[in-house]
């Protein structure tokens, strides 16, 4: 296992600060600091450069976090592994989790549930952002497994499909937008629109099905950009705009009446959904078992 200097340097080097760092331990800041200075006596290397009160790793202190990097990952199968051979709810690990919005509010929660029930032992972390955010939080390491919308031309990264979904156009009830039995294309460059901010997997899979009928974003009366679901979800409820949203994300207020869903003609916003994996790190047993057990509680 790794010794808890290393784990100390970890969490000084991923946060480039010994505050933070030892705020996430409990640990005082100048415990943090014998603990550096003890490995860097160890190395008999500098592992940071302070200037100020900013620091920075030094090439030595980037080769060590890049090494434990990799031991933590080796460390934590292992922990796997070997609690599984004999008692599967004894399973111990840690599984940290990244998934863009629609994923993190409406899908996952059960199935996370699902799974802690389970394999109890099994620590989970889920970072909540757009899909840009998480696949960088994947190529950095900070995260294990993300689940995103679309692909991306990254060849770092190992997509498996998961399921798909539906983006609808919505209004509230009380837009004169939700008195029309349907509206064309050509009718969408007329109404003012809210969308969701760059980066966004529902706001790309609104521009591919858009170009496919030859009709740019920039063709649109966009009035506002919101950034997450549930923010754009509230704005359109109150105001008289018509946005997009994944159905899976407003049943309620389309049951309620709050919102409700304008078709339009000859155009439908079917888009998929994918784990992504570093290359090299699908054989993760914990990986592995994660991803198997989403797919047979879909």
């Amino acid at each position: 296992m790794l010794s808890t200097r290393h784990e100390i340097f970890i969490e000084v080097a991923t946060n480039l600060s010994f505050t933070k760092a030892g705020e996430i331990l409990f640990i005082s800041q100048p415990a943090i600091s014998k603990q550096i200075k003890a490995l860097e006596a160890f190395y008999k290397t500098n592992l940071f450069e302070r200037k100020g009160g900013a620091i920075r790793l030094t090439p030595g202190g980037q080769l060590l976090l890049d090494r434990l990097k990799e031991a933590k990952k080796i460390q934590n199968q292992l922990e796997f592994e070997l609690s599984t051979l004999t008692d599967h709810l004894k399973a111990k690990g840690q599984l940290k989790l990244g998934a863009s919005t629609t994923v993190a509010l409406y899908i996952i929660p059960k199935i996370l549930s699902a799974f802690h029930q389970k394999y109890p032992e099994v620590k989970i972390s889920l970072l909540n952002r757009n899909t840009d955010t998480i696949t960088k939080a994947l190529i950095d390491q900070e995260i294990d497994i993300g689940i995103v919308e679309g692909k991306r031309k990254n060849s770092a990264i190992l997509y498996q499909p998961y399921m798909t979904d539906e983006v609808v156009a919505v209004c509230s009830a009380k837009s004169p937008i939700a008195k029309k039995k349907f509206l064309t294309i050509k009718d969408l460059q007329q109404y003012p629109i809210v969308l969701r901010e760059q980066g966004s997997g529902t706001l790309e899979a609104l521009k591919y099905n858009l170009e496919k009928s030859a009709v740019k974003i920039s063709d649109l009366k966009v009035s506002v950009r919101l950034a997450g679901t549930e923010a754009l979800k509230n704005f359109l409820r109150e105001d008289t705009c018509l946005g997009f949203l994944p159905k899976g994300s407003i049943l309620k207020e389309l049951r309620d009446g709050d919102l409700v869903a304008v078709k339009i003609e000859k155009f439908k916003i079917i888009r998929d959904f994918f784990f992504i994996q570093r290359h090299g790190t699908d054989t993760n047993e914990l990986n592995r078992t994660f991803i198997k057990f989403c797919k047979n509680h879909i």
